[in-house]
């Protein structure tokens, strides 16, 4: 195993205990999350083929093919974004739900792919400050009931000059758009806590990142955007 390889595995154990400390702050909104992960794991990739095709289009190959070093995705989910990323990345990934991480395993066996793997929320990542060099979110801040603290997170972890790329479905900034999505808003947070009215690049600005490049698209629905935490 690659030394980075090996040390990012040993940081993910040696700081998983703090994770599992912290978990029961949130136990019932933790439980609620992994249970509908578990009913959407089995369809996702089903789901997920359509939705990229349609509206994601080529931002997961944009994602990924920037991440350089140390690199670190939360929420990976079934591992949708592993095919794009460059040979030499020191991969870890995490997600909260055990049924997603079985797929992301698989999917990463599959294709030949070596990658740290830990159970923990997006929101009390198992890492010590300043450990990762890219950090990548495609498609999960959407879903995390408190995507404001994941943010935070995802900056504490990255090194000062590391690099947080995000990809999301976001509110349009279309009126007749912004309308269905209110509107489907209703349905989807009860159901699945996937958030039609959210906007990560203020998170990102207030988190304290600068923003280096973002573009929107499909109707403005989807973001993708690159920001860099300010060395020391």
């Amino acid at each position: 195993m690659p030394a980075g390889r090996a040390d990012g595995k040993l940081a993910a154990q040696a700081a998983a205990e703090r994770n599992r400390d912290t978990a029961v702050d949130h136990p019932d909104q933790d439980a609620r999350t992994r249970a509908i992960w578990a009913r959407t794991a089995p369809r996702y990739d089903t789901w997920m083929r359509r939705f990229d095709r349609w509206m994601l289009r080529d931002a997961r190959r944009w994602l990924c093919s920037q991440a350089r070093g140390r690199v670190l995705e939360v929420a990976l989910g079934t591992g949708l974004t592993l095919p794009h990323y460059p040979e030499d990345a020191d991969l870890t990934g995490v997600d909260l739900s055990p049924d997603m991480l079985a797929r992301a395993r698989r999917r990463a066996d599959g294709l030949g792919i070596g990658i740290t793997l830990a159970e923990a929320s997006a929101t009390r990542l198992p890492f010590p400050d300043g450990h990762f060099d890219t950090v990548v979110c495609a498609l999960a801040l959407c879903c995390i009931p408190d995507d404001r603290a994941a943010v935070a997170e995802m900056h504490r972890v990255l090194a000062p000059g590391g690099t947080l790329l995000l990809v999301d479905h976001v509110i349009s900034h279309r009126f007749a758009v912004r309308m269905l999505q209110r509107a489907l808003d209703l349905l989807t947070v009860p159901l699945a806590e996937d958030h039609q009215l959210r906007r990560p690049l203020h998170l990102v600005r207030e988190a304290g990142f600068t923003v280096r490049h973002r573009d929107r698209y499909s109707l403005g629905i989807i973001e993708r955007l690159a920001a860099v935490k300010p060395a020391a």
